[in-house]
Formats: structure tokens, sequence, C-alpha cells
């Protein structure tokens, strides 16, 4: 595989963006400019999901317009060959070396890219159905896929040959991750359950984490402990991984819960909810650490920064908005789009926010 090349990291100095015609240019933010304008990767359809590179040099966004693109995330232009599937594609990620990209499509298939040249690294990755996520392993050698077949497999990223009988559920497999080790992997699913299983053998590991609706996402502490389940029953779950067993009393919103993420320490949980709300619990005793992060509209995703000190959130108000984690106050203006914000991420250093929306857009924002 090629080596990313190599591109200066983000630099102390600040950058905005002005108009001209119909594109973009790139220019040092003075004094008199104001706080620094959005880059804005444009697709001509919905994007559904953006990210960083490991080195935070590079984002990664997914699009209904069929494509995946790479950008360089200084500048906002285009790096390598749009990765084309046949149908929308609803994820896109990096592997943890950086050199090559995973998409998961609507077109039945997942694929790995070369991230330098945007050419196929393997045949694609044949499923049943749509697929919704995706993800490597941490040594980068495995991948698993989430389908709407309810299966997850579990792939050789350099090879794409699968390696395991499929990972079965009930319904829909909402959400996938392996745990920090490589040794487990977890699934959500529509059937109501979220599971952990023997990354190596596909057995399960322990019972059901049993929810009273779909479960839309699953995701491991950081040390791997432990499991947080966000569920359409009103309530995320914060589970034993190694037993299956509750460990706080559920954590509840007035509506469905969409996502729910742990900190990086794994001291606190952070959930996003259809009642226009996010919220950060503590992880240990399952109370809330916060009031509500309200927003104008259901609130799709949540995500704590790299330090824990902050959480972005993405809504359907067209808006993102970076947040306090331990006060619950807001810490800039609403990051505003022109359509449903349908994730937020923030880079590796903490310094940025990439939002990709369904205007069209991914952008690139200072979070300072």
């Amino acid at each position: 595989m090629f080596l990313l090349p190599s591109i200066p990291r983000f630099l102390s100095l600040s950058f905005t963006l002005a108009a001209m015609g119909s594109g973009w240019v790139l220019g040092p933010l003075r004094a008199e400019d104001g706080p620094a304008r959005p880059v804005a990767l444009q697709h001509d359809k919905a994007v559904n999901y953006a990210a960083f590179s490991p080195d935070g040099q590079f984002v990664v966004t997914a699009s209904d317009d069929n494509t995946a693109r790479m950008w360089d995330a200084r500048t906002g232009k285009p790096v390598g060959e749009r990765l084309v599937h046949r149908g929308a594609v609803n994820f896109a990620t990096f592997s943890p070396d950086g050199r090559a990209v995973l998409t998961a499509s609507d077109d039945k298939t997942a694929r790995v890219w070369d991230a330098h040249t945007g050419k196929p690294l393997t045949d694609p990755l044949p499923h049943g159905n749509t697929l919704r996520t995706a993800a490597f392993s941490p040594d980068g050698l495995r991948i698993v896929t989430a389908c709407d077949d309810m299966n997850a497999r579990i792939w050789d990223a350099r090879t794409g040959k699968l390696l395991l009988e499929p990972l079965r559920h009930g319904r829909d497999v909402t959400s996938v991750s392996f745990s920090a080790d490589g040794l487990r992997i977890l699934t959500a699913s529509d059937d109501q359950t979220a599971r952990v299983w023997d990354a190596l053998t596909g057995k399960p590991l322990t019972p059901p984490l049993q929810h009273r609706s779909d479960v839309n996402g699953a995701a491991f502490s950081p040390d791997g402990l432990r499991v947080v389940t966000a569920s359409d029953d009103k309530t995320a779950r914060i589970w034993d991984a190694l037993t299956g067993q509750p460990l706080t009393d559920a954590l509840p919103h007035a509506r469905e819960v969409r996502s729910a993420a742990f900190s990086p320490d794994g001291a606190w949980v952070v959930t996003a909810s259809v009642d226009k709300t996010a919220r950060v619990w503590d992880a240990r005793s399952g109370k809330p650490l916060t009031d509500f992060l309200t927003h104008g509209q259901l609130v799709n995703f949540a995500a704590f920064s790299p330090d824990g000190r902050k959480v972005v959130t993405a809504s359907w108000d067209f808006t993102a908005r970076v947040w306090d984690a331990q006060s619950g106050k807001p810490l800039s203006e609403p990051l505003r789009h022109g359509d449903t914000v349908r994730s937020a991420i923030f880079s590796p250093d903490g310094r940025w926010v990439v939002t990709a929306s369904a205007d069209r857009t991914a952008r690139i924002w200072e979070v300072r």
C-alpha cells in the first residue's frame, strides 16, 4: 500500500473562506475578519457521515450521491478519486494507520480503498441487503460490517475474504464495533438486543443485552469492560461486557435514544435523543451530570472530544453544537447548515469538528 502524502499538520494560524464566484478560496484569517468560516466539502446529494483520518490531516465523507470522497482537512480540496458505489454510501472511515478507507453502501457491499490513490484494495464485500455501518479492528487487519439482512460479518481487510459464519440477529443490525483489544465484537439490532461476540470464533460471549424496542447503537467503554446501548424504548443502558448484566438503572429520555457513547476515560456517557436533547451521565452511578443539552429538533448524534471535556451534538434543527461536558453549557454559537445535521465528530487533536448534513455538504469548523 502507499503511504499518505506528507502534509503539514494543522497550523496555529487560523484560516477563513471567502466566497468568490461559485467556489471557495482559502486565505489567512485576519483579526478584522472575525470568526473563521467553515470549509465546505461539497457533494451532489446528502452527506450521511464524515470522519477525520487518525492524524487529522484528511477527512472522508459518505454521501447519497453514491460516492465517498477524501479531502485535505486544512484546505478543503479533494484528494484522490471519488470512491464510487452503485447506491448511497451510508458510512466511511479510515483504517487505524490511515492507509485505507472502508465504505458501507445501499448497494449491498462494503469496500476497502487505498486512501492515497482511491483504488479498491479488495473485491467488494457482498451482503444480502443495505449496509448501515462497518468498522476496522484496532490492528486494521479485520473488518466487521452491519447489514439489514440481520447479520454482522467479519472479513479479512487485506483479502476481502469472509472469515467466519455471520453473527446472526433476528432483525437488521444497526451498529458494530470491536473492543480495544480486538478480541470481542459488539453488535446492536432492531431485534431489541445488543450482543457481545468472540471476534476469533464468532460465538456469543454473553446473554443478549435486552431492551424493549429497537437498539440503535452500542459502544464499548475504552477498557472494554462495559457496554452502553441506545434504544427506541426511551433509554440507554450500561452493561457488564463480560457477564451481560446491567450495571446501573436505565438512563431515561422522554423519547427514543438515537446514540450513546463513553467519554475517553470511561467515566461519563453521552446520549442523544429524539426528545430534542442530549445528556451527560455518570457511567458508574447512572446519574445525570448535566442539565439537558437542548436543540430545536431531535438530536441524532453525540460524541466526546478526545480530552473528554467537550461534547458535540448533531441535530435535525440544522445545527451542530459544542458543549462543556461537565457544565452542559454551550461553548460556541451553533454550527449552522442548510438542512439536518447527520453526524459531528472531533478531530484527533480536538481542535476541529467535521459535520455531515443533508444540505449536500460536510463542513470543517474550528472549535475555538
